[in-house]
């Protein structure tokens, strides 16, 4: 923090790390993710079904393809987006003078900027993820060709259909970059084991406070007609399906994401750690 310069080596690193953390993690849970996904999306066949049943279900009645369905393009896509992220909140953080004192505000802030930046610059690729995690009817290839496709044909407005609620959302990886922070300042971790349960309980919080949204970001990605406004929806699922429809899905998302941002975490800062040591390692030789 504090070199006053936005392109550095050390906040290049944050960023690797952060995008490394982010693949491994949704590479070990991505069954997890995609159930989640298909519960939001409103799926009769797996509503009232537990998250094992659901599983095993999938397996059943679509092979274990449907466990995997449209995983390299989310990798692609959460690495992307997490380098985005991390690169812009560390950034934001080396553009402080040196003797500034970080805060749990100051962290908020930037986390809300790195989310806002980050949702317009990878709604598109999500916007694809969202279709071809579903039957994909327009049998996309992959990104690239789901970009073109739904850009030619829809309009590119389309390929940035929930971004409303995205942006709303910035405050849910907010909250847990600000949590995730204010304990590393309070308390001493050095262990995996730790970092991997500060990673579970600050994003535990964010993700309880913001699910409703996240649900309605989903709907609103699947359907092609963008004039839904994002608490029109959730209005709609309320009047309709009461207020346990807002948190369909919850249980799965909560054991998804939770076991994702703390693998993530424990891997981002493994990984930094490790950089940074190898790195004053080479100094002190070169000295």
């Amino acid at each position: 923090m504090g070199n006053g310069n936005l392109f550095n080596y050390e906040t290049l690193v944050h960023a690797t790390a952060g995008a490394t953390g982010s693949v491994i993690a949704s590479a070990c849970i991505y069954p997890l993710d995609n159930l989640k996904f298909r519960l939001q999306a409103n799926e009769p066949a797996l509503i009232e079904k537990p998250t094992i049943e659901a599983l095993l279900y999938l397996l059943k009645t679509e092979g274990l393809e449907s466990w995997y369905r449209g995983l390299k393009p989310v990798l692609t896509s959460m690495g992307v987006s997490n380098f985005i992220y991390f690169y812009s909140f560390h950034g934001f953080k080396s553009l402080m003078p040196k003797n500034y004192q970080i805060t749990s505000k100051t962290d908020l802030a930037f986390s809300i900027a790195s989310g806002i930046i980050n949702v317009l610059l990878t709604t598109p690729l999500w916007v694809v993820n969202s279709r071809l995690k579903v039957n994909n009817k327009e049998n996309y290839s992959g990104l690239l060709d789901g970009l073109v496709h739904i850009g030619c044909n829809e309009g590119f407005g389309s390929l940035w259909s929930g971004v409303g609620a995205s942006l709303v959302l910035v405050i849910n990886p907010a909250i847990h970059f600000t949590v995730y922070e204010a304990f590393k300042r309070k308390v001493t971790l050095k262990s995996a084991y730790s970092f991997f349960l500060l990673g579970a309980l600050s994003k535990s919080v964010a993700t309880v406070l913001t699910y409703p949204l996240q649900l309605a970001q989903t709907r609103q990605r699947l359907n092609k007609q963008q004039n839904i406004y994002t608490l029109s929806l959730l209005l709609s699922i309320l009047k309709k399906d009461g207020p346990g429809a807002l948190y369909q899905g919850l249980e799965t998302k909560l054991l998804q994401t939770v076991l994702a941002a703390a693998l993530m975490f424990m891997t981002y800062e493994k990984v930094s750690r490790l950089v940074f040591m190898l790195l004053l390692r080479q100094n002190k030789l070169k000295q």
